[in-house]
């Protein structure tokens, strides 16, 4: 089995490599090419990729490449998780917002939007030169914003299938909580790409008892605690919000937060920094302890399980995907994506199909839909671009709504990221 990673340079993919060591036996990779313009990075990675290979007597053979089309070519599945401008563009995402009173985020609002524009025409690129090299790989997506890309390659009929850490996180929290191990944990996860809520814990299975009302009687406070959002929020909604949703239940308090200290960005370029020179030691042979402040969490461990079973191998049947909604959640569009769990290996090469889902409370209902309606215009401008198209997908956004908000934000973007957007 050989798999490729488009953005194998990044810091991540210690991570990743890791996991692909401990879980052999679900995931039996042969050949793992890692693939990035990068090519100092590329090759301290690459050989940290080995060590830990060696370390856990895995036999794989791990090869580094900048070119693309060499390195994806016979590959079953390609794992995407590039950044196209780097932590630079990252933090411009973070801080111009700010600047029109908006949260400045890489996912979300219009740092996300930036993202996307720059993104989308990307990673097609990539997904199109996949298709020609290797056509029956799967095009396994962790790249920012996950929703909106996965939208885009399958729009354009890539096998692809989007992948996000929430979830897994998620579940291993509860698991923790209530003293269970993960896999007796199913979560019902409901909603977009960053805009989830957990409707029920289930014991075992989607046919499980709900533990959800037990867990937050007796854990709330922690669970609470990790998404920053008070006690009394979860109380009153029932279920648990993905903590990106603290971006629209507390913007306001969250701009004046970001205001007073360093972006995440400059937080993570500085860590990237520190991983960096620890992966340039020789001695170095498994992935850091700094590593699990830099994001992704379980990354690894949702990536081989996916993979796995996509490519008929182990990995387990059910898991919570980015994919298209075909009537999951009847008031969107067949074609929205939804992240919600989906059967996964017996698919017959179609890709995933979403398990039936709880229905879902106009509360959250009515955000899915509005945030929908941004994507749609989202990735029109993505893939058409104009400042026009920018304009009504900031004017979209539940985060903005406002004709002037939506004029400085628009501005803003487009000056920033001029180098990115050809048409701009």
């Amino acid at each position: 089995m050989k798999l490729a990673v488009v953005g194998g340079g990044s810091t991540y993919t210690p991570e990743l490599i890791d996991g692909f060591a401990r879980l052999r036996d679900t995931l039996p990779v042969e050949e793992l090419v890692l693939i990035d313009p990068a090519t100092e990075r590329l090759e301290l990675i690459g050989a940290l990729a080995r060590r830990i290979f060696t370390r856990q007597d895995h036999a794989g053979l791990v090869t580094t490449t900048t070119d693309l089309d060499a390195g994806v070519a016979g590959a079953d599945a390609v794992l995407l998780q590039l950044r196209v401008g780097g932590q630079a563009a990252r933090l411009q995402d973070e801080t111009w917002p700010l600047e029109c009173g908006c949260v400045g985020q890489e996912t979300t609002g219009a740092g996300g939007l930036a993202k996307a524009l720059r993104t989308v025409p990307v990673v097609l690129d990539i997904a199109e030169r996949v298709r020609r090299a290797s056509p029956d790989a799967w095009i396994i997506d962790f790249t920012n914003p996950v929703g909106i890309v996965t939208r885009a390659l399958l729009r354009a009929g890539h096998k692809a299938v989007g992948l996000c850490n929430v979830a897994i996180g998620l579940q291993r929290k509860f698991a923790a909580l209530l003293d269970l191990a993960p896999s007796d944990v199913h979560l019902d996860h409901v909603g977009l790409n960053h805009l989830t809520w957990e409707l029920g814990v289930r014991r075992g299975g989607p046919d499980g008892e709900d533990l959800l009302p037990g867990l937050l009687a007796a854990h709330g406070e922690a669970v609470a605690s990790d998404l920053r959002l008070p006690r009394a929020v979860l109380d009153r909604l029932g279920v648990v919000p993905s903590y990106y949703l603290r971006y629209f239940y507390s913007h306001d308090e969250v701009v004046r937060e970001l205001g007073t200290k360093p972006s995440r960005a400059a937080e993570v370029a500085a860590m990237e920094r520190e991983l960096l020179a620890l992966y340039a030691d020789p001695a170095l042979d498994e992935k850091p302890a700094l590593l699990a402040k830099r994001g992704g969490a379980f990354y690894s461990e949702a990536a081989v399980d996916l993979a796995a079973a996509l490519l008929g191998g182990g990995g387990t049947d059910v898991q919570v995907v980015n994919t298209s909604n075909n009537g999951a959640l009847p008031f969107l569009p067949d074609d929205a994506v939804v992240e919600v769990q989906a059967r996964v290996r017996a698919t017959g090469g179609s890709g995933p199909v979403p398990l039936p889902v709880p229905r879902l409370d106009p509360l959250f209902a009515g955000l899915v839909s509005h945030v929908t309606a941004y994507e749609d215009l989202a990735l029109d401008a993505a893939l058409r671009g104009g400042r026009e198209r920018v304009f009504k997908a900031l004017l979209a956004h539940p985060l903005i709504g406002q004709y002037d908000l939506a004029e400085g934000l628009t501005d803003r973007l487009l000056a920033h990221n001029k180098e990115h957007l050809p048409w701009a």
